[in-house]
C-alpha cells in the first residue's frame, strides 16, 4: 500500500490531499526537476561590478589592483545591448528555452543557459563559463576593445580564473560551488550556502527549509542514498520536514510559538506520533517511565525531522538569532531521545552533526555564522539532508546577528534566483505539478 500524504503551504493552507509519496521524488515530480535543471543552468551577471572593476582596475579579489589600466565602459546603461548580444551567443538554436533578463535596472542579469547545453556537458560549469565567454565577447564588440585591453575585460568578468580554480572575485555567480569543492560522489547540490538559499527564499523560513530539503534529498538521490527500503525513507523526510506533509511542521510551531521551547515542541511531536499510531508504549518502568517502540521507523524519523525544523524556528525565531541553531539540533534529538528511548532524527546523525556544528560555527574556533555553511561541509556533511534545512530557516529568521550577514554574501544571487517562481515558493510549485 502506497503511503499517502497531504501538502500543505507556509501559511497552513491546504494545496494537495492525498498526494502519493513516490509522486514528490525528484524521479517523478516535473516542479523538482525544473528546479533542479534551472539549477545547473542558470547564473547571475554582476554587469554594476563589471563597470566598477573595469572602471578601478581592481578585480580578481583579494585587493588586487591593476594599475593603469583602468577602463571607462558604461556596461549598466547599455545593458539591454549586452543582454541581446549575450542570448544570441549562448542560444543553441532558435526557439530553444534560452533565457537572458535584465533586473535591477540594468546592474544584473539572469542568464539561463539552453538546457542543451547542460545535458551535452559532463558536469554543471557550462552555465558559468559559457555565459562568462559570452558577455566578454558583448563587451570587447560594444567597444572594440583591442587585444591588449580584452585581457582586462576577461578578468573583470572571470576574476582570477585560470589562476584559481574558481572564478575568484569574478562578476559571474551561480549557486553550485565548482566540482572540485565537492566533499565526495553526489554532492554537488549540498554545496550550496545556506545564506543563498534563504536569500531565494526572500527569508521566508519554511519556503527556504523547503528548497534547501529539495537540494539535500535529491543530493541524496545522487549520491546513492535513495535505493530500496531507503528510497521511501528519505521521500518522507523530504516530505514531512520540508513539504510541510500533514501540515505538521506548521502546526507544531503554532502550538509552540508564543511561549514553547525546545521541550515543549518535543512534547508535541511525540503526542502526535502516538495519536497517529507511529509510535506507541512498548513497556513501563518502575518509575513510570515509558519507553516507546517505533511501529513504522522511517514515519517516525519524518516526524522526528519536522520536529527538529519546527524545534529550530520556534527557537532561533524567539532570539532572532541563527547562531543557535546547532544547539537546538543538539539538544531537541537529546531530549527525543531521552523522552521516549528511541532514536532521534536521522539516527543520531543530526546530533552527531550538531555537536561539531556548535564548535565551528561559532564557539571557541569562531570559523563563521551558520550562514556560510552548507551540506558539503566538512562539519555539517554527516546527515542525510535533515540537517541543512533547519540551518537554512535559522538564518531566515535571523536579524542581523551573524558575521557574515545574507546582504553580504548573497544579495545578488538572491535576487536572480529569488525571481524564479519555483526557486521562491517550492512548496506550492512541488504540489502545482502533482
Amino acid at each position: 500500500m502506497s503511503d499517502k500524504i497531504d501538502i500543505y503551504d507556509d501559511r497552513g493552507k491546504l494545496l494537495e490531499s492525498g498526494v502519493d509519496l513516490m509522486d514528490i521524488a525528484p524521479t517523478r515530480n516535473a516542479a523538482i526537476q525544473n528546479i533542479i535543471k534551472d539549477t545547473k543552468r542558470t547564473v547571475a551577471v554582476n554587469l554594476a561590478g563589471i563597470e566598477k572593476a573595469l572602471e578601478s582596475g581592481k578585480m580578481g579579489g583579494l585587493g588586487r589592483k591593476i594599475l593603469g589600466r583602468e577602463l571607462n565602459y558604461d556596461v549598466v546603461a547599455n545593458a539591454g545591448a549586452i543582454q541581446d548580444a549575450v542570448a544570441g551567443f549562448i542560444r543553441a538554436k532558435e526557439g530553444d528555452d534560452t533565457n537572458v533578463k535584465m533586473l535591477a535596472g540594468g546592474k544584473q542579469l539572469i542568464v539561463q543557459v539552453p538546457s542543451v547545453r547542460a545535458l551535452v556537458g559532463a558536469d554543471y560549469v557550462s552555465a558559468s563559463t559559457v555565459t562568462g565567454a559570452a558577455v566578454v565577447q558583448a563587451i570587447i564588440d560594444m567597444y572594440k576593445t583591442d587585444m591588449f585591453d580584452a585581457p582586462i575585460v576577461k578578468s573583470a568578468v572571470w576574476g582570477s580564473y585560470p589562476q584559481t580554480m574558481d572564478m575568484m572575485g569574478g562578476n559571474i555567480a551561480s549557486i553550485l560551488s565548482i566540482p572540485q569543492n565537492n566533499e565526495g560522489l553526489g554532492f554537488s547540490l549540498r554545496n550550496i550556502t545556506t545564506n543563498h538559499v534563504a536569500a531565494i527564499a526572500g527569508k521566508k523560513a519554511m519556503n527556504a527549509a523547503a528548497l534547501s530539503s529539495i537540494f539535500e534529498q535529491v543530493g541524496m538521490y545522487e549520491m546513492g542514498n535513495a535505493v530500496g527500503p531507503f528510497e521511501r525513507h528519505q521521500l518522507l523526510g523530504l516530505a514531512f520536514q520540508g513539504l510541510n506533509a500533514n501540515n505538521i511542521v506548521y502546526d507544531i510551531v503554532k502550538e509552540n510559538g508564543k511561549a514553547g521551547t525546545v521541550g515543549t515542541v518535543v512534547q508535541s511531536v511525540v503526542d502526535k506520533a502516538l495519536e497517529a499510531g507511529i509510535i506507541s508504549v512498548d513497556k513501563t518502568a518502575p518509575s513510570g517511565y515509558n519507553f516507546y517502540k517505533a511501529n513504522d521507523v522511517s514515519m517516525w524519523n519524518a516526524c522526528a525531522a519536522a520536529g527538529q525544523l519546527a524545534a529550530t524556528m520556534v527557537n532561533c525565531g524567539a532570539g532572532r538569532a541563527a547562531q543557535n541553531v546547532s544547539s537546538t539540533l543538539l539538544y531537541f534529538n537529546d531530549i527525543l531521545e531521552k523522552e521516549t528511548g528511541l532514536p532521534g532524527c536521522d539516527m543520531g546523525r543530526s546530533q552527531g552533526t550538531a555537536v561539531g556544528f556548535s564548535f565551528f560555527s561559532h564557539s571557541i574556533y569562531g570559523g563563521g555564522g551558520p550562514g556560510i555553511f552548507n551540506g558539503n561541509h566538512v562539519v555539517t556533511r554527516h546527515s542525510r539532508g535533515f540537517a541543512i534545512p533547519c540551518v537554512c530557516a535559522a538564518v531566515s529568521l535571523d536579524a542581523g546577528t551573524q558575521m557574515f550577514t545574507i546582504e553580504k554574501t548573497s544579495a545578488l544571487v538572491g535576487n536572480v534566483f529569488g525571481s524564479i517562481p519555483e526557486f521562491k515558493e517550492p512548496i506550492k510549485a512541488v504540489a502545482g505539478a502533482l
